[in-house]
């Protein structure tokens, strides 16, 4: 069952420019259908899973491809399971303005089970080789419109990904040297009897490791590939900036630091500190950056790396608290994130307009793009009651009882976070709802709210975004089981 819900999203990708479709409708029932039918057989195994391992293929020793059910996969491939069919009815709609519709689609579907790939994955080397395929795969879909600035924003993101995944590789040859397995077990692998008096070589390959797997999570100074992929059509950009590629940096990095290499070796460390600024700097550095950036996707895109040091952060508190804020913040921002650009792309798709300073007044055209908008922007600023202030003080919580100097600073980050977020999302929801007395409304003449393929995901995203702000304790009971190694 796992090799299927991997295989099926890469066959029906390929078919996709194959098959002699008659009308466009009939790619779009083939496509959703088994999306749809692939995410009810995720779900399917997640509920009724078994705690043995798939091996496809052992090459050597230790090295082998290899698949399994845990609770950390349960939590990656639940989310992505239930966000991309929604995403994919989304891109229909939006897609009917842009070229190459079919190749579009291939790889669309394709990264939905390299994604799954990645969230099934038993081992490093099975992560590392998905990972490594995921970028593959998502290249095209960066350089899409084939235009100058997607050709250059593709490259980049290619370069980066390739240059990370290569310190990442030297995380994953140290795990074979001096771990008893490669395969993810809680509490880490690394055998003390093989370290010796290595300790500090290690902790510098882990450090690199986090820094290689932190280029896809956009960690600083290996963000800039992320706002100018922004170029990408909306349905790839929300994708990788909110599911598939980012949170694939987070996830391996969880992987990384708590199946690995394992919290207890690092935690105390020069490399924990050395990492913990690294991450504040970025939560900091991002917010700052979205408050001076005028374009609407571009400011999106430096929020998305702000909130994913949030997980790192979490990750690098070394505790299972830690590590339950981690997990909370991964799922909350991915949707809160996913339906912010999402509304963006609606306006770009019926306006044309990709500046802050041109939504003047278009709250009064676009009202449910823009109600929806205002919801996902006070969950991310972490208002109560919606689903961004429980990721915040679940990250808040566990910093303060680590007791640990860095994570209480981190704490004051997240509060400078909090405070820059308002500032430029409400900018944004001020302009679209209370433009100047001076502003004409004759400039807006025809626009209107999208059809319901745009629509309707948007209102299921808020319907999460409020629903697990008001009640998220099922959920976080799950991610503490997961946490303590119960799943």
């Amino acid at each position: 069952m796992i090799m299927a819900v991997i295989v099926i999203p890469v066959i029906a990708g390929i078919f996709v420019p194959l098959l002699p479709f008659k009308k466009r409708s009939h790619m779009e029932v083939f496509l959703e259908s088994l999306v749809i039918l692939n995410s009810v057989l995720v779900w399917n195994l997640l509920f009724h899973h078994q705690d043995s391992i798939f091996t496809l293929a052992h090459f050597t020793g230790d090295l082998s491809v290899c698949f399994r059910v845990d609770g950390m996969s349960m939590v990656f491939a639940g989310l992505v399971s239930a966000l991309w069919p929604l995403a994919t009815l989304y891109a229909f709609e939006y897609m009917t303005k842009e070229k190459n519709e079919k190749i579009f689609f291939l790889f669309y579907t394709v990264t939905y089970g390299v994604t799954l790939g990645i969230a099934f994955a038993a081992n490093l080397m099975t992560m590392y080789f998905f990972y490594e395929l995921l970028t593959l795969v998502t290249v095209p879909l960066v350089m899409h419109t084939l235009s100058r600035e997607a050709i250059l924003a593709s490259r980049k993101y290619l370069y980066y990904s390739l240059g990370g995944a290569a310190f990442a590789f030297l995380g994953l040859i140290f795990v074979i040297v001096y771990g008893n397995t490669t395969d993810f077990v809680l509490g880490g692998v690394l055998d003390p009897a093989r370290i010796g008096e290595r300790t500090n070589i290690l902790l510098l390959i882990y450090v690199m490791a986090f820094l290689g797997f932190g280029v896809k999570a956009a960690v600083c100074p290996f963000n800039s590939w992320l706002p100018s992929a922004g170029v990408a059509p909306t349905p790839v950009t929300a994708l990788l900036h909110a599911v598939a590629v980012v949170k694939a940096g987070a996830f391996a990095i969880i992987r990384l630091t708590f199946y690995s290499f394992g919290a207890d070796f690092v935690r105390d460390t020069w490399a924990q500190k050395a990492l913990m600024v690294i991450v504040m700097f970025t939560i900091v550095y991002g917010c700052s950056r979205a408050v001076k950036e005028t374009h609407l996707k571009r400011r999106l895109a430096y929020s998305t790396i702000s909130n994913l040091s949030y997980i790192l952060f979490g990750v690098l508190i070394m505790t299972p608290l830690g590590m339950i804020g981690a997990l909370t913040h991964l799922v909350f921002h991915a949707v809160m994130k996913i339906c912010s650009f999402f509304c963006a792309g609606a306006v770009m798709h019926q306006t044309g307009r990709n500046y802050v300073h041109e939504l003047d007044g278009l709250g009064y055209r676009m009202p449910w793009v823009f109600g929806i908008f205002t919801v996902s922007a006070l969950a991310l600023m972490g208002v109560p009651g919606l689903a961004g202030f429980v990721s915040k003080w679940n990250l808040a919580t566990a910093a303060v009882e680590s007791g640990d100097v860095f994570a209480c600073a981190g704490v004051g980050c997240l509060l400078v976070s909090a405070l820059l977020t308002a500032i430029y999302m409400l900018t944004i929801v001020v302009r679209a709802f209370f433009p100047d007395k001076t502003f004409d409304f004759g400039t807006l003449e025809g626009i209107c709210d999208p059809g319901w393929k745009m629509l309707l995901p948007l209102c299921v995203f808020v319907i999460f975004i409020v629903g697990f702000g008001l009640y998220s304790a099922p959920l976080t009971a799950f991610f503490a089981r997961v946490a303590a190694g119960v799943y």
